[in-house]
């Protein structure tokens, strides 16, 4: 493996790798303003979600690279402590990155991008109208973390409001992701998009432990066949299944390569039957 240590090379070289292996990254497009009530827009996908009660966002506007200066949306914070994050999606990918343009100080990249101001209700920023997913967020804390080229200044958000485009809502009102199309930042110039087939499930460990790859038989980890991601589906059985089971299931399923039906249940999901085909393999 390469190895790089952060004080050998540059900062833009570390920059790069940085970027290119955290990611992907959501992007906070961030509308503030300043004493004068000027208004600016500007993306940041150095960005998440870090708690919810109180919901908390935090977001960075780095120190530029090259020269260590501050950005407009740090130095609008300082002085008004609000700030509208607006989720990004595909349809609105290439506006979003115009808006990050280092236009003067003063400019509304609002304008310049061609996005629609939309009155915020609890802070004075506006929202992006055409944003599917927006928060209105105060400002709890900033924390600087240098003051050369590359810094960090972590701006610590409150969600005030939110507010969720009926367009990317399900029949109960909940988010449903078959119906988004957010985009993350990748390393350079390269983004992602979370549509279609680049959506999968993989379903969560109940509260119930798991029996463990330690658990499942050399004959199956060994086995070429199955990936890291196999076992971990296999692994995440809370018990295997009893051999009445077994033996029910191949009554029902004659097969000469139980291991290769077993891949097969495995891929769509069916843990139990594809335990059941495995362990069936060995008989």
């Amino acid at each position: 493996m390469l190895t790089i240590h952060p004080q050998e090379v540059s900062v833009p070289v570390l920059h790069g790798y940085l970027q290119g292996a955290v990611a992907p990254r959501p992007i906070a497009f961030a509308s503030t303003v300043d004493a004068e009530g000027n208004v600016n827009l500007s993306p940041f996908s150095f960005f998440n979600l870090f708690g919810t009660k109180p919901p908390t966002l935090i977001f960075s506007p780095n120190r530029r690279v090259r020269d260590g200066s501050t950005k407009h949306t740090l130095e609008n914070v300082l002085e008004v402590d609000e700030v509208v994050i607006n989720m990004v999606d595909y349809a609105m990918v290439e506006q979003m990155s115009l808006a990050s343009c280092e236009y003067d100080r003063g400019t509304n990249e609002f304008v310049k991008a061609g996005f629609t101001e939309a009155p915020s209700q609890r802070v004075k920023p506006p929202r992006v109208a055409e944003s599917k997913a927006v928060f209105e967020c105060k400002v709890k804390q900033v924390i600087s973390m240098g003051d050369e080229g590359g810094a960090a200044n972590l701006v610590i958000c409150e969600v005030l409001l939110a507010h969720f485009s009926e367009d990317i809502l399900d029949e109960n009102g909940r988010i449903d992701q078959r119906k988004t199309d957010w985009v993350a930042r990748m390393g350079g110039d390269w983004y992602c998009r979370a549509q279609g087939d680049a959506l999968f499930e993989v379903p969560k460990p109940s509260i119930h432990k798991g029996v463990g790859v330690d658990a499942i038989p050399d004959f199956i980890k060994n086995n070429t066949l199955f990936t890291g991601n196999d076992l971990g589906r296999l692994g995440n059985i809370e018990a295997l299944p009893n051999e009445a089971d077994i033996e029910q299931f191949a009554k029902e399923n004659a097969a000469e390569d139980y291991v290769s039906v077993g891949k097969s249940l495995l891929q769509q999901g069916r843990v139990r039957e594809a335990w059941m085909a495995l362990l069936l393999s060995k008989k």
